[in-house]
């Protein structure tokens, strides 16, 4: 399933004293089965963004398209539900949403919701718990006793158990470890690749956008700013330093070594990319 923005605005509380235009003619394309991440600083309309991505928010002029369904200000609130199953939203900290006395109930609250059986929901709250990396044992557990960790799984599961075809995360690994980032951002390029899940990656660590993404969008006070693909957006250094954007650290450690001299086709973006090369070339000499 496609997602295509075309001259996207949108303006918090129209035509008052508190009008705000927060979205300025967006225009994108989310392939189905893309890896997607968007990116900017706070403030730059990221998640006011995201929240049109499953008609949670419709524009204030121009027109989303999710699927075959056009998403336009005059768009029928009424009918929207079939969407918000396609199109799962994991916001940041989604733990702050689990309110069922087990995990089991929990995740199978939103494909009971969707009219799915009791039975079937349990399945699915199986299944999923599975695919989060979490073992049958907790189905009957409280999730207000699982560590910070586990309840992001239990939460995540809730939004696959729904069998969405569009993932899209909010800052998924917003106050876990490194280790529990790394397990995170494992889990869902596993889900893109087995289940070819579409994936739009809402993130400020440009390590994740350039280990993962296929496509990157830049916005900046509620325009795309740049676009492209990773090695097309990094390999821009200044620039993205001018807009005070981070840079992949491997891109970072790529630029020490080439104010030593060290020459690259082009610059690598991930460690293993990094690797790659200096074995190319020899590797380092020794007083480098």
């Amino acid at each position: 399933m496609d997602i295509h923005f075309e001259q996207v605005n949108f303006t918090y509380q129209p035509k008052s004293p508190f009008e705000q235009r927060v979205l300025f003619d967006i225009d994108l394309d989310i392939k189905e089965g893309s890896y997607t991440a968007l990116v900017g600083h706070t403030g730059s309309g990221k998640s006011t963004l995201l929240q049109h991505l499953n008609a949670l928010l419709k524009p204030t002029e121009g027109k989303v398209l999710i699927g075959d369904r056009v998403i336009t200000p005059e768009t029928n609130n009424k009918n929207l539900k079939p969407i918000r199953k396609k199109v799962g939203i994991v916001f940041q900290f989604p733990e702050a949403q689990l309110f069922e006395e087990t995990v089991e109930k929990d995740i199978a609250f939103g494909p009971k919701n969707f009219g799915v059986s009791e039975e079937e929901a349990k399945v699915l709250a199986k299944e999923n718990l599975t695919l989060v990396g979490l073992d049958d044992s907790y189905l009957e557990r409280s999730p207000f006793d699982l560590s910070g960790g586990q309840m992001r799984r239990v939460a995540i599961a809730g939004v696959l158990a729904m069998e969405p075809e569009v993932l899209v995360l909010d800052e998924p690994t917003a106050g876990l470890d490194p280790q529990g980032r790394k397990e995170m951002m494992e889990m869902f390029e596993r889900l893109h690749q087995e289940k070819n899940i579409t994936i739009i990656l809402v993130t400020h660590l440009m390590d994740d956008v350039a280990n993962f993404a296929d496509y990157v969008y830049v916005l900046e006070k509620g325009r795309i700013v740049k676009r492209g693909t990773p090695a097309e957006v990094f390999q821009d250094v200044a620039w993205l330093h001018e807009k005070q954007l981070g840079v992949p650290t491997a891109a970072e450690f790529a630029q020490r070594l080439i104010a030593k001299g060290v020459h690259f086709d082009s610059l690598p973006l991930t460690a293993e990319a990094l690797a790659d090369a200096l074995l190319a070339q020899g590797g380092l000499a020794h007083d480098e």
